[in-house]
């Protein structure tokens, strides 16, 4: 064999060994996935669903496994919607909804439903306007805790087959045509007004009340102190007619005597008025008093 057959069955047998080496690290390449966290995978075998590949490290079949889908499982929101709904009462609302949902079937998803932002849009719609039918419009406004847990109950019911959880429903705000606006305002003054008149009536009430309860008051103090009055004087009475009983007529006419004299002392006392003119039986009055006090 001559030198340049020689060489030429190395560099074939060299390039064969290549090729593989190429074929063996393309196949690897093609059978190894590697997934994100927060995606999954949907895998087909000749244009049927194979499997799907979640997060990390995953193997296929090089050149039959093809990844079709890959798909988010993070948490999304759908654009905020407006829609029209009529309560029990005939009134006609705006309804301004969010909902946020997460992928947790992907297979599901892929292959059963086309838009899934525009499927559960219209189900939300849906919902709203049918549990807004069945309230009257004061029920809508205090009860919105209970209608965002129904739509959400609702479309979660709705959405299972799509491989889809609907983490929250919100209402954001319910608003009103401008005629219901006016009408309520209108009833709002009326309300207010009349708040007002029913308080101001309550506290003319409580001020008479109160003003009565006083004048009541000062009735029975008044009528306590006549009562003591009358006591105070039926004991001082009481003790003159014991001071009588005790010691006899002559001691009544003493005091009455000493209080006639304790009344001129205090006439003399007085500034200009040295010389008092007496009537005669008050000297008459002072002998007795005298007299008295030497008996004693």
């Amino acid at each position: 064999m001559s030198l340049e057959d020689f060489v030429f069955s190395l560099l074939n047998e060299n390039l064969v060994f290549v090729l593989l080496a190429v074929f063996i690290v393309v196949c690897i390449m093609a059978g190894v996935r590697i997934v994100p966290q927060s995606e999954k995978y949907v895998v087909e075998r000749l244009g049927r669903l194979r499997s799907v590949l979640g997060p990390g490290i995953n193997f296929i079949v090089p050149f039959l496994d093809r990844v079709r889908h890959q798909v988010s499982v993070l948490e999304r929101q759908l654009p905020t919607a407006t829609q029209d709904a009529i309560t029990s009462d005939n009134v006609l609302v705006q309804v301004e909804t969010s909902v946020f949902y997460r992928i947790i079937e992907p297979e599901k998803t892929v292959y059963r439903i086309r838009d899934v932002d525009a499927a559960i849009s219209t189900t939300v719609a849906g919902i709203v306007r049918s549990e807004i039918g069945r309230m009257e419009l004061d029920q809508v406004q205090a009860n919105r805790a209970t209608l965002i847990d129904a739509v959400r109950d609702q479309v979660a019911q709705q959405v299972d087959d799509w491989g889809i959880e609907v983490t929250r429903a919100e209402i954001l705000d319910v608003n009103l045509d401008a005629a219901t606006r006016a009408a309520m305002l209108q009833q709002l003054n009326a309300e207010r007004a009349r708040r007002a008149q029913v308080t101001e009536a309550e506290g003319k009430k409580r001020s008479v009340e109160l003003q009565a309860d006083a004048d009541l008051y000062a009735a029975d103090q008044a009528a306590k102190a006549r009562r003591l009055g009358a006591d105070a004087e039926a004991y001082a009475t009481q003790v003159v007619a014991v001071a009588i009983a005790e010691n006899g007529l002559e001691a009544a006419q003493y005091q009455v005597a000493l209080k006639q004299v304790e009344a001129l002392n205090s006439l003399g006392a007085g500034e200009g008025k040295q010389t008092i003119i007496l009537p005669a039986n008050a000297i008459e009055a002072f002998g007795n008093a005298f007299s008295m006090l030497k008996g004693k």
